[in-house]
């Protein structure tokens, strides 16, 4: 799905990013409060999330379906899992084309369930890190190194869904593009333990 963004995510000190500021901290409250009261529902195979805070794209289904390859080649039967969207056809054939293991449901966990009961032994979520109905055992988040978070402010003041700090629940971050110093001290003055890598289109 292609998505256009206001040029004004891009830069800090936008007067219409403070205008909708409101707005965005209802958001956030709404997001925190479904965070608190959601029960998230546990697998018997491991579910691997590869997600973002940054709203677009960041690389994250090269990188499913890098990993479905990955995990196949080590003896294992990895399934994709995605949301339905009904625009985002194209995006699903591709991925078949690709990775014979695509499950979508407009429930994810439906479509977990659908991967176990076929035998497969991971699940890896394409989008979902603000999915909190499902427990994740292992979470990798993406960024494009031509953005990273932009004017640094949530939806719809900027274009993150949750504010950077979202990503202490990450294990692994994956920049795709250029080595950026500065913004590996962001990640890691939020979180130590947090592994980062960098990657490129081949």
């Amino acid at each position: 799905m292609r998505f256009l963004k206001p040029k004004f995510w891009d830069y800090k000190n936008s007067m219409l990013s403070y205008l909708l500021l409101p707005v965005s901290f209802f958001l956030q409250i709404l997001l925190r409060l479904k965070k608190k009261f959601s029960n998230p529902n546990s697998f018997n195979i491991p579910v691997i999330c590869v997600g973002n805070i940054y709203i677009g794209g960041t690389g994250k289904t090269p990188l499913v379906i890098t990993i479905a390859k990955e995990l196949e080649i080590l003896g294992k039967k990895p399934s994709i899992i995605k949301k339905y969207y009904a625009e985002h056809a194209d995006e699903y054939n591709l991925i078949s084309h690709q990775a014979n293991c695509l499950y979508v449901d407009k429930d994810r966990t439906v479509a977990i369930s659908k991967a176990q009961k076929k035998q497969h032994d991971f699940a890896i979520l394409d989008d979902g890190f603000q999915d909190y109905s499902i427990k994740k055992n292992f979470n990798i988040i993406c960024f494009n190194s031509n953005q990273l978070i932009g004017n640094g402010m949530t939806l719809p003041s900027g274009p993150l869904r949750e504010s950077l700090s979202g990503i202490k629940k990450a294990n692994i971050i994956i920049i795709n593009g250029k080595k950026n110093d500065i913004f590996e001290k962001k990640i890691k003055d939020i979180s130590n333990e947090i592994k980062i890598y960098y990657s490129r289109y081949v």
